[in-house]
């Protein structure tokens, strides 16, 4: 029973924050909002091509979200091309980003953090 492949992640918010969140990965990340079959529940499923890989909820539990608690979640990261032109999108929106130069695996990387403090990993083949 091996593992094959990652299916996606869940990030559950408040309905406000869950569209800040989807407008973020779309116009920012560039994941495309695509079907959400099968649930009654308010929320969203972002994509990369065919594939949901970024799942938004409504969190609907008693009382507020803890929203700053600690875990260990660090960061999500993404396989993507053309670094000059993502740079170019970043500093368009006012996106503050690094780069970490990694030539032993042969990537370069952007990071940053989406609008609730969630690492974003993008790679790039050099």
């Amino acid at each position: 029973m091996p593992v094959t492949e990652i299916n996606h992640y869940n990030l559950r918010a408040p309905r406000d924050v869950m569209h800040v969140l989807k407008d973020f990965y779309c116009n920012i990340v560039g994941l495309k909002e695509g079907p959400r079959a099968g649930f009654t529940s308010y929320g969203f499923w972002l994509y990369i091509g065919n594939n949901d890989v970024l799942h938004l909820a409504e969190y609907r539990g008693e009382g507020v979200p803890l929203t700053n608690v600690t875990t260990t979640f660090d960061h999500v990261s993404f396989t993507c091309t053309d670094m000059p032109a993502m740079e170019a999108h970043l500093k368009a929106n006012n996106i503050a980003y690094t780069i970490r130069d990694l030539p032993i695996i042969n990537v370069k990387q952007i990071n940053f953090k989406d609008p609730v403090g969630n690492g974003i990993e993008l790679n790039f083949n050099v």
